[in-house]
């Protein structure tokens, strides 16, 4: 279609299971009128990413043979008990509400089915966000059951949750916590090996107007969520250039059950200069352990850190727990549209955070003007995505270089990155230019 921006491909998510990995994405982003994009695309390895396949959803939007003005927020899951891959996406439409929807793979995520309505928004409802996950643990007493997490932005941010015990097929009535004091955003279900489910997501007090992680709980298969409790307070670093990005929160979940949930946030810099990357962590989703800043660069570097998405290792836990988070970047904070250089970085522990790698560039430098634009800025993105297989975390990310004739070139990647962990603690100073940088080859999972 010409009314969207080609060739633009953002806003990745990535799940692993087994030696499959699958990634969906925005491609062909509007830069107004709502947002969104003209379909989803997807890339999937059977082989820990060696090779690729990829494509585009069928049946989303009026360019692919679906109903849809445009179609937003991809999220990827695998229910093993199904043995059925899903992405959820937000189906937008200029006439009604939004509606929250699943395509399903039955074939590894080599194809996928025209998609299941989750939950139909009405004209007076605003749905957001959505994001899904599924039990992966046989001994779960919920084993194979999926959840849906999203907002109603028309209604205060409330969230919803939705539950599927047959692959995705069809799709419970939306519950809710009973008591909410916020407006949410951006929330991400994980599931414990027991069967409980916790909800990190991203709020707004309606009271006092100050931005917070909260976190939220099932016990009983998503029957009836427990009332949300504060992670922590959020202070994001507000920047010279306009884009539209930020500290939305990314979480993960060992194979014991311990949740890591980091964002961004400035509370570590003196005036909040610049932005970090930060982590919190939890074994039942209700006691959160204290901030803690990841050490990428030094404080007052002026390296300004957000938009994060972490990985864990599935098959390691507490102590020995394996991490790698991407990231975006700008390696100096006091820029501006025309001279704010793009970076996308990565980093890993091997010891459940304690310690980190030293910085890894994936991409970049990028100029802003080589993204897809949006009424909120250029689109870096609401949030990125990894995943681990085997040894290697494979992080999905947005690269763009220099228009060609007119027309954005901004293409999906990856790149096999060796989680090895490193010896800069959180917590200890380090200096800003590290040797012995890991080198990494770039792959490009497709170009619309």
């Amino acid at each position: 279609n010409s009314s969207s921006q080609h060739k633009t491909e953002v806003e990745p998510d990535t799940y692993s299971f087994g030696a499959t990995i699958v990634t969906a994405f925005q491609a062909g982003r509007f830069s107004s009128g709502g947002g969104g994009s003209s379909n989803i695309g997807w890339a999937t390895s059977s082989d820990q990413g060696n090779t690729w396949q990829h494509g585009f959803l069928a049946g989303t939007t009026v360019y692919a043979g679906g109903t849809y003005d445009r179609v937003s927020d991809p999220a990827v899951a695998y229910d093993a008990a199904h043995q059925v891959w899903l992405i959820s996406s937000l189906g937008i439409s200029n006439t009604h509400g939004n509606d929250v929807l699943v395509s399903r793979s039955i074939n590894g995520g080599l194809t996928w089915s025209k998609p299941v309505v989750v939950a139909a928004g009405g004209p007076n409802d605003s749905f957001d966000k959505e994001w899904i996950v599924c039990d992966e643990t046989a001994s779960s007493p919920f084993y194979g059951r999926c959840y849906v997490e999203w907002d109603n932005t028309n209604l205060n941010g409330r969230i919803l949750m939705s539950t599927s015990s047959n692959g995705g097929s069809a799709w419970g009535s939306p519950q809710s916590p009973q008591k909410q004091s916020f407006s949410a955003l951006g929330g991400q279900p994980l599931v414990q090996p027991g069967g409980t489910v916790i909800v990190p997501i991203y709020g707004t007090d309606l009271s006092t107007n100050i931005d917070h992680i909260y976190a939220y709980t099932s016990t009983n298969g998503g029957t009836s969520w427990n009332n949300p409790v504060v992670v922590s307070t959020v202070t994001f670093h507000v920047q010279q250039a306009t884009y539209r990005g930020g500290s939305l929160p990314s979480a993960e979940i060992d194979q014991a059950g311990k949740v890591y949930v980091v964002w961004a946030d400035c509370r570590f810099e003196t005036n909040c200069s610049a932005g970090d990357i930060v982590m919190s962590t939890s074994t039942d989703g209700v006691n959160w352990a204290a901030v803690q800043r990841i050490p990428i660069d030094a404080v007052g570097s002026g390296v300004d850190h957000f938009t994060a998405g972490i990985a864990v290792d599935k098959n390691t836990s507490g102590s020995q727990a394996h991490l790698a988070l991407a990231f975006y970047y700008f390696a100096n904070t006091n820029c501006t549209n025309s001279t704010c250089k793009l970076y996308a970085g990565f980093v890993s522990s091997v010891n459940g955070g304690a310690s980190w790698s030293p910085n890894v560039p994936l991409a970049g430098p990028m100029k802003l003007a080589w993204l897809a634009n949006t009424t909120s800025g250029y689109m870096i993105g609401d949030y990125i995505s990894s995943s681990i297989v085997g040894s290697q975390a494979f992080p999905g990310i947005p690269v763009a270089f220099v228009p060609q004739k007119g027309k954005l070139q901004e293409f999906m990647y990856t790149a096999a990155m060796n989680v090895v962990g490193g010896s800069i603690k959180v917590g200890r100073e380090r200096v800003v230019v590290m040797a012995g940088v890991q080198k990494r080859k770039r792959v490009i999972l497709t170009a619309n």
